[in-house]
């Protein structure tokens, strides 16, 4: 999700899993505790971690692993508010701080220590305080916190009951805006701090049931324009509030003919107007203006005919920088306001610009100048490069430069784009990675697939991978299967509802192209995913138990119905409109038809399934269920269960421990 361009720093503190946050700053491992067994050192299970059915560590393999996943980093932050200097998210012994480079590659310099336990993290720009939100224990329920830079204090304030998150600072830094789950009812209201004195919290927009999401200050701080969510990233409108009256405005049609999407609403620099991201009238996402006055649209992307993914306007208001996704690639243009041409930049390298993940903020950033501006930059070979380009000249800069931990990047793969045909004639397309040249013969492979549904798998830094592909010889494929985002409106809906199978389906037709590749193993395939990736996995494990050797499952659901039972209200109806509505009998006969859990019989299979206690999407009973139900009929299962979890393990010990067993779960049921 995005939030406004004025923000000057947002950092999410997470680690990457089966579906990782990109571009990361690094997280140590710390020196775990040994057992001792007939002489040899094995690895004691994390204090907070179930393992059943995993056998012991050898601390020889986390010596191996560990290299891979120390590489690091160092995410961009902003421009200092005067000078050409850049800031940078960095670590200081573990804690997070903010640092200020005063030219490309220099020394770093530390401005602010930081709180240690946040989610997202709101600079104030110019002034003295952070906004941040927090949880426990990966329960979701975010609270929003103010952090004094000066005094290194934080005060609370939301009420701690409701879930609260993506504040957007007005331009005069004194109010924030912010989603809020209501007590007691489904939906996201919009509310206003009007003093942080006083913390008192005045709502503003009132959600009828669905997620409603904060964008930007009009220039005068009198208006916000927000996004209603009808579903996760099909289908919203649109809206503008007046801050002092509450009146609210809705800019798009009140019931579009067909799904339409509008992201990263931004007020024009005189207030006149918006742009915008909307694939309205077209299958791909467009950069668009849209005339407050006229409420006409002036389409600004000309004939590129990818998905417009990021976009800053600069602080003048006379050149937009937009990024595109062209099959996974960041492409990186140059747009002028007054003339509307489009001048695409000399960036060719392989990755991702400006990389969206769970933070809500643009990673484009103008410095005040409005000549350069800075973005991230990560690839398989990059954890996070920092670079600027200058606009008048069209010459990049880099800032700052990833970290290795010991393994040189530039040993790292490069993926190979790969199309293959599936069952009715549509060609899906998804990325490969092989080892190096050194391992001979056919290689075995693990299929890697995303979450989402409607995500995208993009070319981006992944160590764990690293270390298959350098020390295993495994070759890995990341299929973007239909209900892929970025491949057109109408290939993102191919997997709704009743064709939720079909998704499955792809798989299955990858299968069989992994049969036509000389260097790769068709005998020795394994099925990997997190989230809904591991419901696909799960699913695929069931319908082509004679091909796959083993999988992998991350806090995967088992059964779509029991997902939308017991998921939480705010996201329940937008998830219906992808999986269907289990409350219509239909649906949900079609729905407990195809759930993994109710098809444990087919999977023959070895699992590993990876769980959190306090996961709010995907409860921990219907892991265990599927444990015990695939156990009975005599077939491995693996199962980790963090009690300090939420949706994918993020705690250091926990997350080291899952990967070190996923190692020993594909040497033990893939390599031999």
């Amino acid at each position: 999700m995005v939030s406004g361009f004025r923000l000057s720093l947002v950092l999410v503190i997470l680690l990457a899993s089966a579906f990782p946050i990109i571009g990361q700053p690094a997280i140590k491992a710390t020196a775990p505790e040994i057992n001792l067994v007939r002489g040899q050192e094995f690895i004691k299970v994390p204090e907070h971690l179930v393992a059943e059915g995993v056998p012991p560590v050898p601390t020889s393999l986390s010596k191996r692993v560990v290299p891979y996943l120390g590489g690091y980093g160092l995410p961009l932050a902003g421009w200092d508010t005067v000078k050409r200097e850049v800031w940078l998210k960095t670590y200081e012994n573990n804690e997070p701080v903010l640092s200020r480079l005063e030219a490309p590659e220099s020394l770093l310099k530390t401005l602010y220590r930081l709180p240690n336990q946040f989610y997202d993290l709101y600079h104030q720009p110019g002034e003295r305080y952070l906004a941040y939100t927090a949880d426990k224990n990966g329960d979701e329920n975010f609270q929003l916190y103010l952090f004094d830079l000066q005094s290194q204090k934080s005060t609370q304030l939301t009420d701690g009951r409701s879930r609260n998150v993506e504040p957007v600072w007005s331009n005069r830094m004194d109010k924030i805006i912010f989603g809020s789950t209501p007590v007691g009812r489904n939906g996201m209201d919009l509310y206003v701090i009007d003093s942080f004195q006083s913390r008192h919290n005045r709502r503003i927009a009132h959600s009828p049931g669905n997620m409603l999401q904060a964008c930007d200050w009009s220039p005068d701080d009198k208006q916000v324009l927000y996004l209603e969510y009808l579903s996760n990233r099909s289908n919203n409108k649109l809206w503008i509030v007046d801050v002092k009256t509450g009146v609210n405005t809705l800019l798009t049609p009140k019931a579009p003919a067909e799904q339409t999407v509008y992201d990263n609403p931004h007020f024009s620099a005189d207030g006149k107007g918006v742009y915008l991201i909307t694939n309205r009238k077209s299958e791909f996402r467009r950069l668009a203006y849209f005339d407050l006055t006229t409420k006409q649209y002036t389409f600004l992307s000309g004939d590129i005919k990818w998905d417009v993914d990021e976009f800053a306007l600069s602080p003048d208001g006379n050149i937009i920088a937009f990024v595109t996704n062209e099959g996974g690639i960041s492409k990186l243009y140059l747009l002028d306001t007054k003339t509307q041409k489009v001048t695409p930049t000399k960036w060719a390298e392989t990755g991702l610009i400006a990389p969206q993940t769970s933070e809500p903020a643009s990673h484009l950033r103008w410095h005040q100048n409005s000549i350069d501006f800075a973005f991230d930059f990560v690839s398989p070979r990059t954890p996070n490069d920092v670079y600027s380009l200058n606009t008048k000249t069209g010459e990049f800069t880099r800032w700052s430069k990833s970290i290795s931990d010991g393994v040189p990047f530039g040993n790292f793969s490069l993926p190979r784009l790969i199309h293959w045909q599936s069952f009715d004639g549509l060609k899906i397309s998804g990325f490969l990675y092989l080892p190096p040249e050194r391992f001979a013969g056919p290689r075995p492979v693990m299929i890697d697939i995303h979450g989402g549904p409607e995500e995208q798998h993009r070319p981006a830094f992944n160590g764990e991978d690293n270390f298959y592909l350098n020390e295993l010889g495994v070759a890995k494929i990341y299929p973007n299967v239909r209900g892929s985002i970025g491949y057109g409106s109408s290939f993102l809906t191919l997997d709704d509802g009743s064709r939720r199978g079909d998704a499955v389906k792809d798989i299955g037709a990858l299968l069989d192209w992994i049969k036509t590749q000389p260097y790769l193993d068709a005998k020795r395939v394994m099925v990997r995913g997190g989230s809904y990736g591991g419901y696909l996995a799960l699913s695929a494990a069931a319908t082509y138990g004679n091909h796959i050797r083993a999988a992998v499952s991350e806090a995967g659901p088992t059964n779509l119905v029991t997902f939308l039972e017991n998921t939480e209200g705010w996201r329940r109806d937008q998830r219906r409109q992808e999986y269907g509505d289990e409350r219509d009998p239909k649906v949900r006969a079609f729905l407990e038809r195809i759930a993994p859990r109710n098809n444990t019989n087919l999977i023959k299979s070895p699992l590993l399934l990876v769980q959190g206690q306090n996961d709010p999407r995907v409860k921990a009973g219907e892991a265990k269920v599927m444990v015990e139900a695939v156990r009975r009929q005599g077939t491995p299962v693996w199962y980790l269960l963090g009690k300090n979890e939420g949706h994918g393990f993020s705690d250091p010990d926990n997350y080291f421990y899952q990967t070190y067993a996923t190692v020993l779960f594909v040497q033990e049921y893939l390599l031999k």
